[in-house]
């Protein structure tokens, strides 16, 4: 018989794998705790090693998966409203994998050997789970355990030999060993190595990965103008309000002036009186511009989010559209068949376009003397795609630009999540970034992911002017990529293989020989 307690502790594993999947959470901006990132799987990976069955553990994968979605992702629910709930239903089974390899390797009482594999082989899961929810069609990287650590001058020494994906991979070594410490006396001396470990390869990266040699500087302003109430005229009067503010820069030596994300509403090549007056605004402060244009195209098909760049003479030219959309805020996934999501929340009513290639635009008007300066735009949630800023970097680009607008999430974790991604693109590439918003959080981050002055909170209607130290020379990232998830993969699939080839050598059990048939007696 199960006694009766049991029973009550089943019913109680459910919402506490849903908890103890959203923990990882307060990691991240709003809350920023970088330091529980250390912790926080501790309480989901006890729980799935305690689970009476593959099946349950699986169960409590998925739920706690969905757990970690909807608390990273809540902000969204202005926009997505109950569908939320369905798509954190749908990349919670992602973590599936990984909560069957915690229970497989560190249920009941693993041995020195099996825990040593832990400490590879659950990280190596959890990255799995990260990599695929990373395509832009399952809503992209964000949220990736290693960016919450951002702030962290070694997390971001290591994103540059890395990239986040190795943050993340020692941020959960860390949290199995710890579970290795709290559950299995047993595993103490793999468990202690494991943190040594990580401890001696974050101190080896500290004082042996080359640093960027800064070369030159560039003086950036940032023009925030703020919220825009809806309405008819609203793109005029966001325009006016970047003119405004933009103006004030004249005789501030700015070399560069960076509008945000739908900063300008009408294509130029319709609007020359716009375009006029932007090459005007360029003469008077004495610098480009770099403004995004959100409209319907004069001369193709479709509506477009591109970066163009404007000088005294008008459009110069160089025009990036932006490539990667975010799911059901630019378009919607399927629309046939889940177009209904723009009755229930502010999906997107027609489908932007997608542009062909990055593209690196050259900075006119230098001071004579100064480095050549290349830009490498990005618009809003591209910023969260490692490959995309190291791509630009490969292809030349001197200073990483992010055009970005959060105006629906004023008041949530998304501003402050979206502007702390700059400081790791910052560092992965060795290159200076720029966060430009429209509403706030704008910041800037030197070439190891520093901050740069001071953040414009969502509170600011101002332009700020940054000294950005530009740098030269490629960091490991940059030349070798996602090496992490190639080797994190490779130890998954030897993993596999081993299980596959030990079980073709388990020997099957004896058949049993059948019995002879019962004896027929006379009856007299």
């Amino acid at each position: 018989m199960i006694p009766k307690h049991d029973g009550w502790s089943r019913r109680w594993r459910a919402p506490a794998a849903v908890a103890a999947g959203a923990l990882p959470a307060l990691a991240f901006p709003a809350p920023a705790l970088w330091w529980f990132a250390c912790v926080a799987l501790v309480p989901w990976m006890l729980l799935l090693r305690s689970a009476p069955g593959g099946r349950r553990a699986a169960l409590e994968g998925w739920l706690g998966g969905a757990g970690f979605i909807l608390a990273v992702h809540h902000w969204l629910l202005p926009s997505l409203h109950v569908f939320l709930v369905p798509v954190a239903a749908l990349l919670g089974v992602l973590w599936i994998p990984w909560a069957l390899l915690v229970r497989e390797l560190l249920g009941g009482r693993p041995s020195a050997g099996r825990a040593a594999c832990a400490l590879v082989l659950v990280p190596a899961g959890w990255l799995l789970s990260e990599l695929v929810r990373s395509w832009q069609g399952l809503g992209g990287p964000w949220g990736l355990l290693g960016a919450s650590q951002w702030q962290v001058p070694p997390a971001l020494r290591l994103a540059s030999v890395g990239g986040v994906w190795l943050v993340s991979l020692l941020l959960v070594a860390v949290n199995c060993a710890l579970v290795l410490l709290v559950a299995v006396p047993g595993a103490r001396v793999p468990a202690v190595a494991g943190l040594a470990g990580c401890a001696l390869l974050t101190g080896a990266v500290w004082v042996g990965a080359v640093r960027p040699a800064e070369s030159g500087g560039l003086r950036v302003a940032v023009v925030q103008p703020g919220p825009v109430p809806d309405g008819p005229d609203s793109a005029e009067r966001r325009f006016a309000a970047g003119e405004r503010l933009t103006r004030p820069l004249a005789g501030q030596r700015v070399d560069l002036v960076v509008w945000g994300e739908s900063s300008v509403g009408e294509d130029l090549s319709a609007r020359p009186d716009l375009a006029r007056r932007l090459a005007a605004l360029s003469a008077e402060v004495g610098a480009p511009l770099l403004v995004n244009v959100d409209a319907r195209s004069a001369d193709r098909p479709g509506i477009y989010k591109s970066a163009v760049l404007v000088g005294p003479g008008g459009p110069t030219g160089d025009r990036y559209d932006k490539m990667r959309l975010v799911p059901f805020g630019e378009y919607v996934p399927a629309r046939a068949l889940l177009g209904w999501a723009t009755s229930v929340g502010r999906a997107a009513g027609e489908d932007r376009m997608q542009g062909d290639a990055p593209v690196v635009m050259d900075l006119p008007g230098q001071r004579e003397g100064g480095p050549a300066v290349r830009l490498g735009p990005l618009v809003c949630f591209e910023s969260a795609f490692p490959d995309m800023s190291r791509r630009l970097t490969r292809d030349g680009a001197s200073l990483l630009i992010a055009q970005s607008a959060t105006s629906t999430f004023q008041e949530s974790w998304a501003p402050a999540q979206h502007a702390s991604l700059a400081a790791l693109r910052a560092a992965e590439n060795g290159r200076p970034m720029v966060h430009a918003t429209l509403t706030g959080v704008s910041v800037v981050n030197g070439p190891s992911g520093e901050r740069i002055g001071s953040a414009l909170p969502t509170s600011a209607r101002t332009a700020e002017v940054y000294e950005v130290p530009l740098a030269r020379g490629s960091t490991l990232y940059v030349r070798f990529g996602d090496w992490p998830v190639t080797a994190a993969l490779a130890a998954l699939a030897f993993y596999c293989g081993a299980a596959g080839a030990r079980s073709l050598r388990r020997p099957s059990p004896p058949v049993p020989e059948p019995s002879s048939p019962p004896a027929r007696t006379a009856r007299g």
